[in-house]
């Protein structure tokens, strides 16, 4: 238990530090390349007529990713522990910062912030779309902000809370089973003609291991809040969190949206095109300003601000229940 802390904690140190490199392998990666390939062999180029056939291919697709997932990461565990238990630790230490991305997720969105602080609004609608699935060519300054800006809030939780919680709970194998859902939901989650059956089960899953996490989430920034000066308001992001947290087609995806909306003062959401497609959505959030490029620094504050304050929580959960377990 003593190195499963020891490795837990080092691994969000080394997210903070490092994030993503791209020059550096990533198991997401190779999960991601597996469910394509997956998809491409249960589902093929020719849509399926049958609905429950593709239903059940999905779940097929869901039952192999999670088995190789969970299989690959315990056997590499075993193998590492077997050799001596700090070499264990150590290969810990890199699974659970490779389960993290906290860094990543500051990286990518500020590449928007700087953008458009230099008034490239060409870059910025590039740079926001490698990390939105929302069609970005016609978006204006502000639509740009507010897109990096919801996607650091709800990743607050799926990229960082809810991987840490998981790791918690399960080791590295957990949190890999926990990012290939995720994974799995991002590929083929979408409610178009291709995925609407096939990639059902992978979404319910998904919103399914997400509802606690994205609800902690919430209330960890809703308490960081409190702490992070002026630019942020702690009241209202209690307010507009308990008002809009269910404005969303998805569960989950509202919870930290919402706090973000209120801690910052600012309206989130509203319709967006998905496909070429005009997706109807609420607005979150009161328009007590406009939107600005300085939000996406802002919002980052919030989310490494409720990463630390989950971690430390984390960390006393697991030392809590070892030294009882001694």
């Amino acid at each position: 238990m003593g190195y499963h802390i020891i490795g837990f904690v080092l691994g969000y140190v080394l997210d903070l530090l490092f994030g993503d490199p791209y020059w550096m392998p990533h198991p997401i990666r190779l999960i991601g390349n597996g469910i394509t390939y997956l998809e491409r062999r249960l589902l093929g180029e020719e849509p399926i007529a049958d609905e429950r056939e593709q239903w059940r291919r999905g779940v097929w697709l869901v039952v192999v990713v999670l088995l190789s997932v969970a299989m690959g990461t315990a056997l590499m565990l075993i193998l590492a522990y077997g050799i001596h238990p700090i070499v264990g630790g150590g290969v810990e230490a890199v699974m659970t910062y490779q389960i993290l991305a906290g860094k990543c997720l500051k990286v990518e969105s500020m590449k928007v912030c700087q953008k458009l602080q230099e008034g490239d609004l060409h870059g910025a609608r590039i740079a926001v779309s490698m990390i939105v699935g929302r069609d970005t060519r016609m978006l204006t300054g502000e639509e740009v902000a507010k897109a990096a800006i919801e996607t650091v809030a709800e990743n607050t939780s799926d990229g960082v809370i809810a991987p840490m919680i998981y790791t918690a709970l399960g080791g590295p194998v957990l949190g890999f089973l926990y990012k290939a859902v995720n994974t799995m939901d991002s590929m083929v989650g979408y409610k178009n003609e291709r995925y609407l059956f096939f990639g059902r089960c992978a979404a319910k899953l998904d919103d399914a291991v997400n509802y606690f996490p994205a609800r902690m989430s919430a209330w960890l920034m809703i308490g960081t809040a409190f702490f992070l000066g002026t630019a942020f308001d702690g009241v209202q992001a209690y307010r507009i969190y308990r008002r809009d947290h269910g404005k969303h087609a998805s569960p989950n995806s509202a919870q930290t949206e919402a706090v973000a909306a209120g801690a910052l003062g600012i309206r989130l959401a509203g319709n967006a095109c998905y496909f070429g497609k005009m997706v109807e959505k609420p607005w979150i959030g009161d328009p007590k300003r406009e939107v600005e490029y300085q939000d996406i620094k802002r919002v980052n504050r919030l989310m490494y601000s409720a990463a630390a304050l989950g971690e430390v929580i984390c960390v006393a959960g697991l030392f809590l229940v070892w030294r009882l377990g001694k």
